[in-house]
């Protein structure tokens, strides 16, 4: 079984709450659900969110909209989301994050099918980087994980989930998939209440009840009105990642 899960939690410190901050008359987790459903490939979506009282409200929206959820360890997200696969029996996990309304499902299926053809441990647009910040999607085994689950021993091997596996290319087999014209400049994601902005600004030109606009939508949007990405300029890319580098350390695990 193909399964993406979704990583959400109330406790960002950029932007707390985003993931039920809402735009369209939706949360913006609904929207990335909503988009994932679009997909070809997937069986199935999981929001796996902690155990901590604040996502009670995460927990609660899932099971208002009746999609599976799983909690577990707020700071291991690592060993959350092996559990959640575990749970769940999935064979191939999608890595997604709930803050990405933007995700495009063709890209996911094209990241799905080379996952598949390359037969590899670990596909990605994230590594060699050609697509908006926002647009990033991991596909990996749950081999791969289980055993990232078993063996990594930083914090930003547990929080992050997928260092491990991307960092060990003796271990594991990597694929890539990239696009010709390099787009990874620009911003799409949301951390900061610019980027929210950012987003409430294309969903109210380009978003239809029933429908699901794409990435080639954005961009034409953006060639007509180049001073909607001045809205959210100037954050740096993976900021999370990188100050988790920073205080790095070795942790215990299961």
């Amino acid at each position: 079984m193909i399964a993406a899960i979704v990583q959400a939690r109330m406790g960002s410190t950029r932007l707390p709450g985003k993931v039920l901050k809402e735009f369209c008359g939706r949360p913006l987790l609904w929207h990335v659900v909503n988009r994932l459903h679009r997909t070809a490939r997937l069986d199935m979506i999981v929001v796996a969110t902690s155990d901590e009282p604040l996502d009670d409200r995460v927990a609660a929206f899932c099971h208002q909209e009746g999609i599976p959820c799983f909690r577990g360890n707020e700071k291991d997200v690592l060993d959350r989301y092996y559990n959640a696969a575990k749970n769940f029996g999935v064979d191939v996990v999608v890595r997604v994050t709930a803050d990405c309304p933007l995700i495009d499902p063709v890209v996911l299926d094209e990241i799905i099918e080379a996952y598949k053809e390359e037969r590899c441990d670990y596909a990605s647009n994230t590594i060699d980087r050609s697509y908006p910040d926002g647009l990033d999607v991991e596909v990996f085994s749950f081999n791969a994980l289980e055993k990232a689950w078993q063996e990594a021993s930083l914090a930003s091997e547990r929080e992050h989930v997928t260092p491990y596996i991307w960092k060990n290319r003796d271990k594991f087999k990597i694929c890539q998939v990239t696009q010709k014209k390099n787009l990874s400049g620009l911003r799409w994601t949301v951390d900061e209440p610019e980027d929210l902005m950012f987003v409430k600004t294309i969903y109210n030109h380009l978003h239809k009840p029933g429908q699901v606009f794409l990435m080639n939508e954005v961009l034409s949007l953006l060639d007509k009105h180049p001073e909607f990405m001045q809205i959210n300029q100037g954050f740096m890319r993976n900021e999370g990642y990188i100050r988790s580098l920073h205080k790095d350390h070795i942790v215990t695990h299961p």
